[in-house]
């Protein structure tokens, strides 16, 4: 003991923190030595986020109407209990479990009828004394709640049950459960409901999130496509529940593939109907206000880019739903498709926020399932699919999954993507630290898997500090995270991103890193360009990867390797055509390698084939939320 305080004596003194004396023998007090100006750990100041959470956004129960009456049997517990990592058993008694825990989810029941298909089950005295309710009930006790399904989703926006004490008691239930499983600091569960608004048959839904809990949701319910299938109302509902409450409130639109030309529309609507009448800068700031993020990517479609908006994007055919509108009513035409897609979105904000000030297409980018299982089940070997009737069987591939007049506007099975997961920039796994980063853009969208993907931008970064340990600190301190803004270029200066892309510790390898940047012209015309940034294994040349990354999946087998591509790839890379006049923005798109889509796994697991013209193999990726660039007014 006498040498270790000889030698820590020595460190004191040659550190200069304390008087020391050849006397002493023993260890200093706190007060012999004197505190430094500066702390020896670096990570003290920090309060940046530091750590990815995963989670879904938007998951069903059986509460959901359509699940609960088409034949769903997992409840809000169940999808509680399974997103947590607990094994459940599924509606066709399969055992469930997700390969990680997930950080954090929504149970985002449709508003409209909430919890009625679980008031049928119990045969609550409730739905017994209403008419529609105890036919309902019949049907479903009889074995035909397929047709009562039916009968529900063909009266569109009327209310057939319209029964308030239900849906007073099934948002009782729903808030109450979310706080029941509710783990600071572990696992976090958001008050929620989706908004199903779909006029027409065209998909305007949104997922309502909360950041609070049961003593302020508890004082409203829910808003439905009954009480109005235009957003706008939906917005003011959200600016009232802040008001009354002093709570928070965010909207997150999804599956603009669906909505023929609606979700990104520049007109507002009349009824099922554009009005023909232009937005202006309140409706385009109420939208950005109140939906700071789309859902890009899910188990119905890709909604990121679209082959023909983009052609000369090789990666842009990915999981492509365009046939038609959200029930198959109405056929798609290529005029209705820029308003469908995220990118051109982001491309048509940069022209209205030049005409009105403000920019209502300026969100982030997220992925969640859609599950209408209760079970977030996101990735390809383990895919449980949207709705109960379309869980693993020997011919689900051949099934549709939505049924329309005309069989080639029907949604089949075998074109229904695993997708997706949000992936959040946080602190703490609380609500406040992943509504916040939600609300601030700090987010990514994943088709499923868990890929890390972090991006800065600014004016000065150089290349080493990419590969640097204090990366984000730097990146922090003299630029700005995914969903920032970038201002005032120093003359000569440009655009300079950092970008890190780790593949999920269970998955495949990276492909490549690329950049999309878009870009408003001086004439008022909208640009893209697509530039790969790094590659696995290979070189770049022109602003593209030299050659293919390969290919090791075995089809049959249902198997790849990871002998191809990179675990990590990273980018220092600086806008060679930047114009600071120009308004523009830049998100990191991340390809992985060649894997087997969930099609093969089910072929090799049940031995069965697929029906002619299936994809059996797919590249997942992930979609940052993008930087903007305003130049100086």
């Amino acid at each position: 003991m006498k040498g270790l305080n000889s030698r820590v004596l020595a460190l004191v003194a040659a550190t200069g923190f304390g008087t020391v004396t050849a006397a002493q023998d023993v260890l200093p007090s706190v007060e012999d030595v004197a505190v430094p100006k500066a702390e020896y750990s670096p990570y003290a100041d920090d309060h940046f986020p530091n750590r990815v959470l995963f989670g879904d956004t938007h998951l069903h129960s059986s509460w959901s109407t359509d699940s609960g009456l088409a034949g769903g049997t997992l409840d809000q517990d169940a999808g509680y209990r399974v997103s947590r990592g607990e094994e459940v058993t599924s509606h066709l008694g399969w055992r469930v479990k997700l390969i990680r825990p997930l950080d954090f989810i929504v149970m985002a029941d449709h508003a409209e009828n909430l919890g009625v298909a679980d008031f049928i089950r119990r045969s609550d005295p409730l739905i017994l004394a209403n008419e529609t309710g105890k036919r309902w009930h019949d049907m479903v006790k009889a074995g035909n709640g397929h047709e009562a399904f039916l009968e529900w989703l063909r009266a569109n926006d009327t209310d057939l049950i319209d029964e308030p004490k239900i849906l007073s008691s099934a948002w009782d239930g729903a808030t109450s459960n979310a706080d029941k499983y509710y783990q600071p600091g572990t696992f976090t569960t958001f008050h929620g409901f989706e908004w199903t608004s779909h006029p027409g048959g065209n998909n305007m839904h949104r997922v309502v999130i909360f950041r609070d809990g049961k003593d302020r949701t508890s004082q409203v319910l829910p808003f439905s496509q009954y009480d109005s299938t235009n957003p706008e109302d939906l917005w003011d509902y959200m600016a009232d529940y802040e008001e009354r409450t002093g709570g928070q409130v965010l909207a997150i639109p999804h599956n603009g593939n669906l909505s023929n030309g609606l979700m990104f529309a520049l007109e507002t609507l009349d009824g099922p109907q554009l009005s023909g009448e232009a937005i202006d800068a309140d409706y385009a700031a109420k939208r950005i206000r109140w939906e700071p993020l789309a859902e890009v990517t899910q188990q119905k479609g890709d909604g990121e880019a679209h082959p023909l908006l983009s052609p000369d994007d090789a990666f842009a055919d990915f999981e492509t739903l365009d046939a038609g509108n959200l029930n198959g009513q109405q056929a798609k035409t290529p005029e209705m498709l820029p308003r469908e897609y995220a990118r051109e979105a982001l491309k048509v904000g940069l022209s209205v926020e030049s005409e009105l000030g403000v920019n209502p297409f300026k969100f982030g980018m997220i992925g969640s399932s859609d599950n209408h299982t209760a079970l977030p089940t996101t990735r390809e070997e383990s895919n449980f699919s949207k709705a109960s009737f379309v869980e693993p069987s020997p011919d689900r591939a051949q099934h549709a999954l939505i049924d329309a007049p005309d069989p080639a506007l029907s949604v089949m099975e075998a074109d229904v993507g695993a997708s997706g997961l949000a992936a959040v920039w946080a602190r703490e796994n609380t609500r406040e630290s992943i509504w916040d980063a939600m609300a601030g853009k700090e987010t990514y969208a994943t088709t499923g898997t868990r890929l890390l993907v972090r991006l800065f931008a600014g004016w000065d970064f150089k290349a080493d500090e990419v590969v640097r340990p204090d990366f984000a600190r730097n990146g922090y301190a003299r630029g700005v995270p995914m969903g920032g803004d970038l201002k005032n270029a120093p003359d000569g200066g440009a655009p300079t991103l950092m970008i890190r892309a780790l593949r999920d510790p269970d998955g495949a390898n990276l492909d490549r890193v690329q950049i999309v940047k878009g870009w408003l012209d001086d004439d008022g015309n909208t640009h893209e360009k697509i530039f790969d940034v790094a590659c696995g294994e290979r070189a770049i040349v022109d602003d593209a990867c030299d050659g293919d990354v390969g290919n090791t999946v075995d089809v049959a087998d249902a198997s790849y390797t990871n002998t191809i591509g990179e675990p990590l790839l990273t980018a220092h890379w600086i806008d060679p055509e930047f114009d600071p006049k120009q308004k523009a923005f830049y998100y990191v798109r991340v390809i992985e390698i060649p894997t087997p889509r969930w099609t093969a796994y089910d072929a090799k697991f049940f031995g069965v084939e697929m029906p002619e013209g299936t994809a059996m193999q797919l590249q997942d990726r992930a979609y940052t939320s993008p930087v903007w660039y305003t130049p100086e007014d």
